[in-house]
């Protein structure tokens, strides 16, 4: 109270020895002269492998003497801790894993104290009684394979995620239509591609008349937050292309990047974050713009060997590797991933 009246009364502090730290989920919206008096350190989310360690060493530990169990009274095996992970959190952190956890041990305290049981064990078939029914599942297989469907890698505030451009087209009269959750710059992005798409028409094999009778509708159904616009050009192009050519992208495959309309593929942010979502999402092959090629040093290694990556220059390398007739996988051709120049593919040793 007393440092409360002082400070109306306008008394000088000495904070010369004071650090102050706070956290954010997004810069943007933090003054860029504040900004630029401030250490920033970027922390990025987790890899599963990584949760499933810290859950096994601490969140575990700390819920259960939260919950009043002793260590041989609760089980949870990795099997169910991996469970939880990828079907009922969808974050960068641990706090909704630790809140998860929690609920088992809770659960599991309740019998204990009901003499319904003395020592539990559970395991993944047991997560559903206790959390419900799965909270969230993989949207890839639901709507990869199909032509004008290109799966991008967005950022978001709570770390990566998988972001489905679906794009349709009626009888119209050159129109583009566009809704989801779009920002101005996401919006940008779309007229960028369409313009592109329209300017390669004779390099993609496409009738350059038929853009003028048709309506094209561009549609993100979960899209980003605005300021993570910039990443998207790539994905819009080739689902753009890949509705006009009839040929569905490939199912196995995530994209991100900008776009200019020199069709040059520009660099984006967040690479860390969008690599371990492909990696979640069961991705098996990335496109990065070429000169994000140093930023994969900040994903961990084993992440990046679960992915093979394609760096593009421009986004004719981005059509020649994405649409492949039926969208089928590199397991099915034999012929290499990137048919584009060597350089363009890197495979980590």
């Amino acid at each position: 109270m007393r440092l409360k009246c002082l400070s109306v009364l306008a008394v000088p502090y000495d904070l010369s020895q004071v650090l102050f730290i706070a956290t954010a989920n997004v810069l943007d919206p933090v003054p860029g002269p504040l900004r630029d008096r401030m250490e920033v350190l970027q922390l990025a989310g987790y890899t599963r492998e990584e949760k499933l360690q810290i859950a096994r060493k601490y969140l575990v530990t700390r819920q259960l003497d939260e919950s009043g169990l002793k260590p041989e009274q609760l089980e949870i095996t990795d099997g169910a801790l991996a469970a939880i992970i990828r079907d009922y959190t969808c974050e960068a952190g641990v706090r909704n894993l630790e809140r998860q956890i929690g609920a088992v041990c809770r659960r599991v305290a309740v019998r204990i104290a009901e003499d319904q049981a003395q020592t539990v064990c559970v395991d993944v078939p047991d997560l559903a009684e206790v959390l419900g029914p799965v909270k969230f599942e993989n949207e890839l297989a639901l709507r990869a394979g199909m032509p004008g469907v290109a799966t991008g890698l967005a950022w978001t505030p709570v770390g990566g995620d998988i972001l489905f451009i679906e794009a349709s087209r009626t009888p119209g009269s050159g129109r583009l239509i566009l809704t989801g959750q779009l920002g101005d710059v996401m919006k940008e992005s779309a007229q960028a591609a369409l313009t592109l798409v329209k300017s390669r028409a004779q390099a993609l094999k496409l009738d350059a008349a038929a853009f003028e009778k048709t309506d094209v509708h561009i549609h993100v159904p979960a899209g980003a937050i605005p300021t993570d616009g910039p990443s998207a050009g790539v994905a819009m192009f080739i689902a753009l292309s890949s509705l006009f050519m009839d040929q569905p992208v490939r199912n196995d495959l995530a994209m991100t990047g900008e776009i200019s309309l020199r069709g040059l593929v520009l660099p984006v942010r967040g690479i860390k974050g969008k690599i371990l979502a492909a990696v979640a999402a069961g991705i098996k092959s990335v496109m990065l713009p070429a000169r994000n090629r140093n930023d994969l040093e900040e994903v961990p290694e084993t992440a990046r060997q679960q992915l093979e990556f394609v760096f593009l220059d421009d986004v004719e390398q981005a059509a020649r590797v994405a649409i492949r007739p039926d969208g089928v996988t590199r397991t099915q051709q034999s012929e290499p991933i990137c048919n584009a120049d060597a350089s363009s593919s890197f495979q980590p040793q």
